[in-house]
């Protein structure tokens, strides 16, 4: 059973790499949000219960911006810097986490707000933008180079999803963070 789930997955990656990359994140962002709303369940004082609405949110964002950006953004950089030579990783890298990671997460702070009809949609893009840039950083670029340096091109965003369990978990965490604003 699991050798002929193996193979449809391949095969599907080969044939239907945008659609098969998008419910490959759609199931990690929905796991990572699900597993963060249980450990705030368990853990946090007020004991939130499970919001399958939030979910449904993370994975919507997850799965179509994440996923058929990042599989077209990839096939770009493999096009441009051929190889997994030092320089090509490194220029890889930087133009992934100085590029497209703040596009990234703007676009995920502001299409959250806007899903959660926010009235000021940009207002966890102002609070938290730098916070999370500086966690992404710490996180991706070690992330980023075993991508570019040892993953094989048509299984880099499933790789990257794989690896985005862990921080989505990060990114849930602090989107949910209250801020405290100052009053002068």
């Amino acid at each position: 059973m699991a050798s002929r789930l193996a193979i449809l997955w391949r095969t599907s990656l080969k044939k239907r790499p945008v659609i098969t990359n998008t419910v490959v994140y759609a199931t990690f962002y929905t796991a990572a949000e699900l597993s963060q709303q249980t450990f705030n369940k368990i853990y946090s004082p007020e004991k939130p219960e499970i919001d399958i609405t939030s979910a449904g949110r993370i994975a919507a964002v997850g799965s179509c911006l994440y996923a058929p950006t990042l599989y077209y953004w990839y096939k770009f950089l493999d096009r441009k810097f051929v190889g997994t030579a030092v320089k090509s990783v490194a220029t890889k890298v930087v133009s992934d986490q100085l590029l497209m990671t703040p596009v990234l997460l703007a676009a995920f702070y502001t299409i959250l707000g806007v899903l959660e009809r926010k009235e000021d949609v940009f207002e966890d893009l102002r609070d938290k933008y730098w916070k999370t840039f500086i966690a992404n950083q710490a996180f991706w670029i070690p992330g980023q180079i075993i991508n570019f340096a040892f993953v094989p091109s048509n299984l880099r965003v499933v790789y990257v999803a794989s690896a985005s369990f862990i921080w989505i978990n990060v990114l849930c965490f602090i989107k949910r963070q209250k801020v405290v604003k100052n009053i002068e």
